[in-house]
């Protein structure tokens, strides 16, 4: 019998604007930042109440201790979710965003690293549900324990 359970960590609000593409083949972002341009095809929410550098202390820890994280999207009637790992290098130190990434590279506003998707693997019916900007986004960050 499997013991193991998933257990939520954190989550992020966040709100959705005219622009989000999810077109990105290597990353997905969501910002704190208010404004968006077609240029940022990897942004999928707005104004977030969090970046990496306010993540719960348990977040941080597992994410700095290597550990595979899931990550759930809902957005009104839509979901997705992915998993990506954590590695002691990432410093989660940026102040305005996360970025979830498919290949390794790290920086402070690197979130997971070897993530399953990137914005334009994202349910297409959230994409056009966060292209309203009176839409919510929730992210929910899970760690799998025993």
């Amino acid at each position: 019998m499997d013991k193991s359970k998933m257990v939520k960590l954190d989550e992020i609000i966040a709100h959705g604007h005219k622009n989000v593409l999810g077109k990105h083949g290597t990353t997905l972002e969501i910002t704190k930042e208010d404004f968006l341009t077609p240029n940022g095809d990897c942004i999928i929410g707005i104004g977030s109440d969090k970046s990496v550098s306010d993540y719960c202390p348990e977040l941080k820890k597992a994410i700095q201790t290597s550990q595979k994280i899931h990550v759930k999207l809902i957005g009104g009637n839509h979901e997705d979710d992915f998993h990506g790992y954590g590695n002691p290098k990432l410093t989660l130190t940026n102040e305005i965003s996360m970025v979830f990434r498919k290949s390794t590279y790290i920086c402070g506003r690197t979130a997971l690293i070897r993530c399953t998707k990137t914005a334009k693997d994202i349910n297409r019916d959230l994409i056009n549900y966060l292209q309203n900007p009176n839409h919510h986004l929730k992210a929910e960050l899970y760690v799998l324990q025993n």
